[in-house]
């Protein structure tokens, strides 16, 4: 486990982290539940990184794309400034869940549907009627978790199919070509592949999110974190780390970071 600040004995920094990034390998960025966003360069102390960003942000995850951070929030979505060290506002102002580049633009969902970035700003582009927590785009669809279940857009022909559970779904992966979503109540959902879902609940076992890392897919919950495998044509979870709630990582060649509710920053060595 990482060591904190000695600051964390003021009570500043006694905090619960809910996402974190490795960024240019040496730095961790990470966003405490409900207290803006923090950095750690190397061996360095926890330093706040809050100008530019509002009073009382949520950010609900912290996004690299392209070499530049972001940070999805409550309050819209920012891009940190590394030469004048500021968050910087993107133009979306409404709150966001995530961000993803394709096709050379950004992609945003918000409570108000799926949205994109073009030359003249950002603008509307499907599902404006309901809350989009995550997407995914492949050459063929374009999936969406949504507040009432899933979307799929099949390009080729041009048509939206929807898949309703009556709860939200908030966070998506593809494992094995198989379409992976989390829902708001912990469960996680998998696609047959043939236009169902199976809803499964784990005993005991509730998941915040799945993190796509390569090749593989993470299950964060709040009794660690797991590993998405598949046997005898079975979904299974091997743990990763047990013992404490994580509800994100990131990785690189050395080290998993996860983000955990109540421990701060864990580190694993790969």
């Amino acid at each position: 486990m990482l060591q904190r600040s000695p600051k964390d004995d003021t009570g500043d920094f006694l905090f619960h982290f809910s996402s974190i990034k490795i960024y240019n390998e040496h730095t961790l960025v990470a966003a405490p539940m409900g207290s803006g966003v923090y950095v750690r360069h190397k061996e360095g102390d926890w330093e706040g990184l809050r100008q530019g960003m509002p009073e009382d942000v949520h950010v609900n995850r912290l996004i690299i794309q392209t070499g530049k951070l972001f940070a999805c929030t409550n309050k819209g979505l920012f891009e940190f400034d590394m030469i004048c060290e500021l968050w910087r506002d993107t133009g979306l102002v409404i709150g966001c869940y995530q961000l993803r580049e394709a096709g050379g633009q950004l992609w945003a969902a918000t409570p108000y549907g799926l949205w994109s970035r073009t030359g003249t700003g950002w603008h509307k582009i499907a599902y404006s009627h309901v809350r989009v927590y995550d997407f995914l785009f492949y050459p063929e669809f374009i999936i969406l978790a949504l507040e009432f279940g899933i979307a799929v857009y099949d390009r080729l022909v041009g048509v939206w199919m929807e898949f309703p559970f009556n709860e939200a779904v908030t966070g998506l992966a593809v494992f094995e070509g198989h379409i992976l979503g989390v829902t708001e109540n912990g469960t996680l959902l998998h696609g047959d592949k043939q236009g169902g879902f199976e809803q499964i609940r784990f005993p005991h076992l509730f998941l915040f999110s799945i993190v796509t890392k390569g090749s593989e897919v993470y299950a964060c919950s709040d009794r660690g974190l797991f590993r998405i495998s598949c046997i005898r044509d079975q979904i299974t979870l091997i743990s990763v780390r047990l013992g404490c709630p994580v509800t994100d990582i990131d990785c690189n060649a050395d080290n998993l970071y996860m983000a955990t509710l109540f421990q701060g920053i864990q580190r694993l060595e790969l």
